[in-house]
């Protein structure tokens, strides 16, 4: 009967076993989930590795509990085809494990629950945050930081996610800003709960210091920032964007923000009961067993006694074919994109014929599957991709997660606001050819053009704008910048995309200080 359950447990974990350790090793995920994984591990095998200290029974309706909790989550999971929600099945799954081992009641206890949380930040959740509520978390770290800046520096100007001192460009490096920073400190907070063992009561209220101390540790960090940028001179000429000044920055603000977590953890901790060896084993082992062996009762009633009841095979047996029968549902994404959206790359940019490419295999597998259209084409030395979508959620990503995914090593290198905004990536391949990367996402009147898809989602999610255009252009990273920027101009005319130069300067100009 435990076999069948087991059994059950693990058909409904296979799949997202699987797709879990792709993301750890899929470039395009940049996940560092198997860190946090491994992290686990050891906490769990610290703990276990402890003798118990209580030999209170589990409540054996608990397991059946969590068992079809983890059901339904995968049943989510599979009808609405997002993996990440049926991967919150392996969550359930730690949690179950953790408190059948009882790691609460050892010597080197541990919470189960916490434990369990922790273990979900191997998943791909930074990815999530980013292209769902990340512009929300960026733009609340852009109004602190600017409030901030304007108590001290004059002539400060701030639109949305976009801040400028002295008409210097300063907000840069957003998106770890946001969800990056938020995910840690709350990684951070729950590995602290799981060795405190706090309770539902303390843990929201250490939640509640978490989410405090995330806010204020990147109003700080985007303030010191984007002073420095704009007056290196206060840092002795140092440039904090460049490695390894920038990433040792952002870790003294993240241990400065992580001191509240620590403080909190250790005011609301709890050490295990040390119960009397010989007492508890009276008070949970004895009557226990008693129970169990039936002395008192007559042969044939111990005889009935010990057989399994037909009822507990049936469910067990339910329990296997349920689980079968969900893995196996069809998969109905949600977010499917219209499949006649027309998208069509100009016939000619900057003198030169377009040269069509087709697509990758992958991307055309990809783009039948999820709806949405997609055009590549070269034009001489240059190169244009065009992808145009109805679900910007499930279509649209910056271009460092494609790229990653081909092997190449992307760097971010900001935003350039000539022209319309683009955001510039740096893309090196496995052979040492570097190109030159800008991407521009256009709502379907054209009255938002942005350089951050988490915007473009944002605003989609809110139902605004229901159709969104990717306008990636690829150059040389060589190449002359007069070149590059006669392209741009020729892709905004083709598009005829309205320059975002002046439209800026009226919203700074609204949004002064």
């Amino acid at each position: 009967m435990h076999l069948c359950f087991g059994l059950a447990a693990a058909i409904l974990a296979y799949h997202p076993v699987l797709w879990l350790t792709q993301t750890w090793t899929d470039p395009s995920y940049d996940s560092q989930g198997v860190f946090v994984f491994g992290l686990c591990a050891a906490m769990f095998f610290w703990s276990a590795s402890s003798p118990k200290l209580s030999h209170k029974p589990i409540n054996p309706k608990l397991p059946l509990l969590l068992l079809g909790g983890s059901a339904f989550v995968r049943l989510l999971g599979q009808v609405f085809a997002i993996n990440i929600i049926g991967a919150l099945t392996l969550i359930i799954d730690v949690f179950a494990l953790a408190t059948l081992c009882g790691l609460n009641k050892r010597k080197r206890a541990l919470s189960p629950l916490w434990l369990a949380i922790t273990f979900g930040f191997s998943l791909p959740l930074e990815r999530v945050l980013q292209r769902t509520i990340g512009y929300g978390l960026q733009h609340l770290s852009a109004d602190g930081a600017c409030s901030v800046l304007s108590g001290m520096f004059e002539k400060v100007q701030c639109s949305g996610i976009r801040i400028l001192i002295d008409t210097q460009d300063v907000l840069v490096d957003l998106p770890c800003s946001g969800a990056r920073s938020f995910l840690l400190m709350l990684c951070l907070f729950f590995i602290c709960a799981a060795f405190s063992r706090l309770t539902i009561k303390h843990a929201f209220i250490g939640l509640l210091v978490t989410v405090a101390a995330a806010y204020a540790m990147n109003v700080i960090r985007i303030t010191a920032l984007a002073s420095f940028i704009a007056y290196p001179q206060l840092i002795g000429g140092l440039d904090v964007m460049a490695q390894p000044t920038h990433d040792i920055l952002g870790l003294v603000f993240l241990a400065l923000g992580s001191l509240p977590i620590f403080w909190i953890s250790q005011k609301f901790a709890r050490s295990p009961k040390h119960l009397h060896s010989v007492l508890d084993r009276a008070v949970w082992v004895v009557p226990s067993s008693l129970r169990k062996d039936g002395w008192w009762l007559t042969p044939h009633s111990l005889q009935e006694k010990s057989q399994p009841q037909p009822l507990r095979i049936a469910m067990a047996w339910m329990a296997v074919l349920s689980a079968l029968l969900i893995v196996n549902l069809p998969r109905e994404a949600v977010d499917v994109a219209k499949r006649d959206i027309p998208l069509v790359v100009p016939s000619m940019l900057n003198s030169a014929h377009a040269q069509g490419i087709p697509l990758l295999p992958k991307e055309a597998a990809y783009f039948t599957q999820y709806g949405g259209s997609a055009q590549k084409a070269q034009y001489g030395d240059h190169g244009l991709m065009l992808v145009r979508t109805s679900a910007p959620l499930r279509h649209l990503h910056a271009p460092d997660e494609c790229l990653r995914g081909l092997g190449m090593k992307v760097e971010y290198k900001g935003v350039d606001y000539a022209g319309i905004p683009t955001a510039i990536y740096k893309a090196t391949d496995p052979l040492g050819q570097s190109y030159r990367i800008a991407v521009s996402f256009i709502s379907e009147d054209q009255s938002v053009i942005t350089t951050n898809v988490a915007e473009a989602v944002w605003l989609w999610m809110n139902g605004e704008h229901t159709t969104w255009t990717a306008v990636q252009r690829i150059s040389s990273w060589d190449a002359a910048p007069g070149s590059t920027a006669q392209f741009d101009h020729a892709v905004i005319a083709a598009l005829e995309l309205s320059p975002a130069s002046q439209s800026i300067q009226l919203a700074m100009e609204g949004h002064s200080p």
